[in-house]
């Protein structure tokens, strides 16, 4: 092909990977970062490669950080007798913008999913366990995803936390079922969270 610039096409296969993003617009960004400046790339490099060394999981919650623990670990203000299960950071950061919720969180980084291999020992399940006995929780509140997958964890998370006394709730949700905490509003999540329900 007359037109195949090497460097071009590598370029636009990495921005590829990038979740959401087709091969067009992968090629349109490709294209943009030749119109920066070279300090700007090279700022751009900088910054890809700071977030990849930096960020990691928060070891009491499972969210992201940069420091020893997260910013929702590190508030004292937060109740810690109450925890709030997610699949992800993003369910996180969609509860956290409805600005109700004053609880901590447990990030799962995933659902039980027979189908795709994903048992419970390859999501922070047992984290969450060891969690609830040696700390003093009084409620769990599962918020995975309402899929298939997101109920077949709320209950198995259910069934190992009721007999240690903790109150389990599930989120009562006003969304479709199949749909992402991701993509709720913040008025429907924050009904979801007053609604919770007894598991």
């Amino acid at each position: 092909m007359a037109d195949y610039i090497e460097s071009l096409e590598r370029l636009a296969e990495h921005f590829a990977r990038l979740q959401g993003v087709g091969k067009k617009s992968a090629m349109r960004m490709a294209y943009s970062i030749l119109d920066f400046d070279n300090e700007v790339v090279e700022d751009f490099a900088k910054a890809l490669i700071d977030a990849k060394q930096k960020i990691h999981e928060c070891p009491i919650c499972g969210n992201l950080t940069d420091k020893d623990s997260c910013f929702v670990c590190n508030d004292l203000m937060r109740d810690k007798g109450i925890i709030c299960v997610v699949e992800d950071v993003k369910a996180l950061l969609s509860i956290e913008k409805v600005r109700e919720f004053k609880g901590v969180y447990h990030v799962l980084h995933g659902a039980i999913s027979p189908v795709n291999g994903i048992t419970p020992d390859k999501i922070r399940f047992r984290e969450l366990i060891e969690r609830v006995g040696t700390e003093d929780v009084s409620e769990v509140i599962i918020a995975t995803n309402p899929t298939p997958d997101g109920e077949v964890t709320a209950m198995y998370i259910s069934k190992y936390l009721k007999p240690l006394g903790v109150r389990v709730t599930r989120l009562a949700y006003g969304i479709p079922v199949g749909s992402e905490l991701e993509y709720t509003d913040e008025i429907t999540l924050g009904r979801a969270l007053d609604g919770r329900r007894d598991l």
